[in-house]
């Protein structure tokens, strides 16, 4: 299934109002009507205001944003456990929001799978039982079934566990059972909604790995619920941030770090570690004549492995180079302790 990429989603003008006449109040919304003010003049809470967001076939996009922010809303309109008020969810160019009943349930089955933050897993069956659960569903024959979800445990790496139950296992153990489980259905879009938060810091480093490292193989459609911006830089092909609902900013992460929308993206990355984040061909010079003579720096290599490899080499000045070996920039010492210096 490698070579084929599937999943793409287009979120377009999505609102979704909370209470009994949410319909009543979105072009009020549209034309400007607060949060605050929607709930103190007619007791409605609005969840998400115009959303439009752009999600390529087999890439990772992070929502984020802080408790409150319409998160884990947005996310629950891909596979429309929630109804939007007004707008479009288009996965492969069919519109979500319009699916029948029928349709909705087939979408779901097929074309999505969820990862969730407390594991959902079931404490009656087994590892192996688990995993193969969203296939049983599917009406997949159990043989099948059992080779298939072998397969992925043995990727997320749980071989020999298969028959344990879900309180033998640790929080991350439980974690890669529900990744399993997932990733199982092989579905195109996989959505996972805070998956790591509850896991202690080093178990989370240790999964995030784990979905980067599968991620170059099966390239999925990932949405990515975080309230936690270094996982956010570090998972994310594209970023959005909420705030009360709507997209405060979206882009890559040099773009977030390096370019704040405002002063609300400002305070989140202020703490960051640029070196970590910024790649060199974000500081170079471009290149305006042959260079020779200077360390060779690959294209997407980081601030901070730059300034590991010029150490090594004991140079001031490297050469950025694309995949093909051809001289992109020059980058200096100079350039890069500056990157390394939060601007805000």
């Amino acid at each position: 299934m490698a070579d084929q990429v599937f999943g793409g989603i287009k979120i377009r003008h999505l609102y979704k109002i909370f209470g009994p006449n949410a319909g009543a109040h979105v072009e009020a919304v549209k034309n400007g009507l607060t949060k605050a003010e929607l709930n103190a003049k007619y007791g409605h809470v609005l969840g998400l205001r115009d959303i439009n967001i752009e999600m390529p076939s087999g890439s990772i996009q992070v929502i984020m944003g802080l408790s409150g922010s319409g998160k884990s809303t947005l996310i629950r309109h891909i596979n429309r456990l929630i109804d939007p008020t007004a707008g479009e969810v288009l996965v492969d160019g069919v519109d979500v929001v319009k699916m029948n009943e029928a349709d909705l349930r087939e979408f779901r089955r097929h074309q999505t799978a969820m990862v969730f933050q407390k594991f959902a897993l079931l404490p009656h069956r087994t590892v192996l039982d688990n995993t193969i659960f969203g296939l049983e569903i599917q009406g997949i024959a159990r043989d099948k079934s059992l080779d298939i979800a072998m397969r992925w445990l043995e990727r997320v790496g749980l071989k020999g566990f298969e028959e344990k139950y879900p309180n033998q296992l640790s929080g991350g153990m439980q974690q890669r059972v529900g990744l399993a489980r997932a990733l199982a259905n092989d579905a195109p879009v996989l959505l996972m909604d805070e998956a790591y938060s509850a896991l202690d810091p080093l178990i989370r480093m240790d999964m995030q790995t784990v979905l980067l490292d599968l991620q170059k193989e099966i390239r999925k459609t990932i949405v990515f619920i975080t309230h936690d911006l270094d996982e956010a830089l570090r998972l994310g092909d594209q970023i959005a941030i909420l705030r009360d609902g709507e997209v405060i900013q979206q882009g890559t992460s040099q773009d977030i770090v390096l370019r704040p929308a405002d002063d609300y993206v400002a305070n989140f990355v202020k703490e960051v570690n640029r070196g970590r984040v910024v790649h060199v061909e974000a500081v170079m010079t471009p290149a305006t004549s042959p260079v020779s003579g200077k360390p060779a720096i690959p294209i997407g290599t980081t601030v901070e492995d730059t300034l590991r490899i010029l150490s090594r080499e004991v140079a001031d000045e490297g050469v950025v180079v694309s995949p093909t070996g051809a001289p992109l920039g020059i980058v200096s010492l100079r350039q890069l302790s500056g990157a390394m210096v939060n601007a805000h």
